[in-house]
């Protein structure tokens, strides 16, 4: 009897299974009678568990818990360099964390960054992983993490949307400074994975093309995920991304990575499944189950998986997964529903 890990696995490898493999993010799948059934049929839970930690031995880090002025419970961290003090702001939300403040606020940021970013210390921390793998078992597939590209970095992390497009028009060359930096340290972290336990790694993620626009994807995007998935391949390692908003202006810029598969992908706001396979036949297709046709019926989901399926012929390197949170009223029913619509496609090559 084929595992559910080894269904994902198959499919990952750009084999045929028995059925389309079905994958749910673990902090979106709740204990319960109903998880029970599912993983029964077959449902494989994706664990997220880099295989390492960054430390920065030259920062000294201090954190304070409190509740701000609109009553909300805030973290601020606080990093001293030699160059000064760099602070972020953090509240905690459902499956995700909110950044009130991001570490770079003004250009007398840019030489307290730079020296952060220069002083990460990549540790491997296999032993904990594999305990991890075996501990979970077939139920389970674990991932590795390589960090953000160092363009969305600083785009999502270290500054937010808004600064990040003020700097790049008045202080382009202090970002590519940070670039080649995050850059460097992003080969580190690939490094690390590709000697690492695990046999598949997300590289970055959240790629909002309206933002960063095709040109820049291609100049300061591909080349850096080309160059990590040639270190994982040698070490015959799949490399993939988080994909999950409209990607309609950079598939074909996708196309021309060595990227083995392209998860999260949302057919709801992306072009269709059957467009995105005519795009990349070379990639594995992994969706998030659009998140706004949860709001269907039970029906609608049940035949809105048939369709993904359909589209998806023949069917090999293609997986359905869950990678946004989905209503907590209406997960148990729309779970079954997808994965009573894979069971009724059945085999299919």
């Amino acid at each position: 009897m084929i595992t559910p890990k080894k269904r994902v696995m198959t499919a990952l490898n750009n084999g045929f299974t028995d059925k389309v493999p079905f994958t749910v993010y673990e902090n979106m799948i709740p204990q319960c009678e109903t998880e029970r059934d599912l993983r029964n049929r077959g449902l494989c839970i994706v664990k997220r568990l880099p295989s390492y930690t960054i430390h920065h031995p030259n920062v000294e880090v201090k954190t304070y818990g409190y509740l701000d002025e609109n009553k909300r419970n805030v973290v601020r961290t606080v990093y001293t360099t030699p160059y000064g003090q760099l602070h972020k702001l953090a509240q905690a939300g459902i499956n995700t964390t909110w950044t009130l403040e991001h570490l770079f606020k003004t250009p007398d940021d840019y030489k307290s960054l730079l020296f952060y970013i220069e002083d990460s210390v990549v540790v491997p921390e296999y032993d904990r992983v594999q305990t991890q793998v075996l501990r979970l078992g077939e139920d389970f597939v674990v991932r590795d993490q390589i960090i953000l590209e160092p363009m969305q970095a600083l785009i999502s992390d270290y500054m937010g949307p808004e600064t990040f497009s003020y700097e790049w028009a008045d202080n382009q060359d202090e970002i590519l400074k940070l670039f080649k930096s995050l850059s460097k340290l992003a080969m580190e972290v690939s490094v690390v994975v590709a000697d690492g336990p695990l046999e598949f790694a997300n590289f970055g993620g959240n790629v909002v093309p309206q933002i960063v626009g095709v040109e820049n994807f291609k100049k300061y995007y591909v080349p850096v995920y080309n160059e990590a998935a040639e270190i994982l391949h040698k070490k015959n390692k799949l490399i993939g991304c988080h994909f999950d908003a409209d990607n309609t202006l950079i598939m074909g810029a996708i196309s021309d990575t060595a990227l083995d598969y392209i998860e999260a992908y949302d057919a709801g706001i992306s072009p269709s499944v059957s467009v995105a396979r005519k795009a990349w036949p070379d990639k594995i297709l992994w969706l998030n189950w659009p998140s706004a046709w949860h709001l269907g019926t039970t029906k609608d989901v049940y035949n809105n998986t048939l369709g993904l399926i359909e589209e998806a012929a023949p069917g090999n390197g293609f997986i359905i997964g869950i990678t946004e949170d989905v209503p907590e009223e209406l997960w148990q029913k729309n779970y079954v529903a997808i994965m009573d619509g894979i069971d009724a496609a059945g085999t299919f090559t």
